[in-house]
């Protein structure tokens, strides 16, 4: 099966802050400033983009051994946006996401695996409308660590593609040539932010 997004590994990223900065091994996505951004091929002509979310988990990370990152993601469904309302609403029904039944998709990681200079693959198990299939994310190195008031934040980014009928995201018609309305394969691209509360030295 192709390389699938959900990513969502991106988070994991964050676990290359150094033990100097980092106070524990937990990361929490800041909902605020993540995204995760699908495209889809229409018409065989052009490509359609749309944004999921909030996308909400944690990530962790001993500071040391890439092997240690484990990541456990939740994106919303429900709130999906394309700039359209009526496919908005075709997106969520029982022909793509069946929204009302799977509110959200999920990405729990199994192990990361380097992958050249400044990259890294993290495998999971992604779960979109109750079908759960091994997949894995091209992830690129996190930012430096940036200390904010009491918080530390890093950014990260990860691209991946799905085949969305292997999650039984099936719905599709066809055009005069013969050619499919919607293809197959979604490109993913996620960006996130994560943040950790830094705990004030003892007295």
């Amino acid at each position: 099966m192709k390389r699938v997004f959900v990513a969502l590994g991106l988070v994991v990223l964050v676990g290359f802050v150094t033990p100097a900065f980092a106070q524990s091994n937990e990361w929490t996505i800041d909902t605020a400033h993540s995204a995760t951004i699908f495209t889809a091929r229409h018409l065989l002509v052009s490509n359609v983009r749309g944004q999921l979310g909030p996308v909400k988990g944690t990530v962790k990370y001993d500071g040391k051994d890439i092997k240690s990152i484990e990541a456990d993601v939740v994106i919303d469904v429900t709130q999906l946006n394309t700039r359209i309302e009526a496919r908005d609403k075709h997106l969520r029904s029982a022909d793509f996401f069946d929204a009302e039944n799977h509110p959200t998709m999920t990405f729990k990681s199994k192990r990361a695996e380097p992958a050249g200079e400044g990259r890294f693959t993290l495998i999971g198990d992604l779960t979109i409308r109750g079908n759960t299939h091994e997949v894995a994310l091209d992830c690129e190195w996190p930012s430096p660590p940036l200390k904010s008031r009491d918080t530390l934040r890093i950014g990260a980014s990860a691209t991946t593609k799905i085949s969305r009928k292997a999650f039984e995201l099936l719905w599709n018609n066809l055009i005069e040539t013969g050619g499919a309305i919607v293809g197959d394969e979604i490109q993913v691209q996620i960006d996130l932010e994560v943040v950790q509360k830094l705990t004030p030295p003892a007295q």
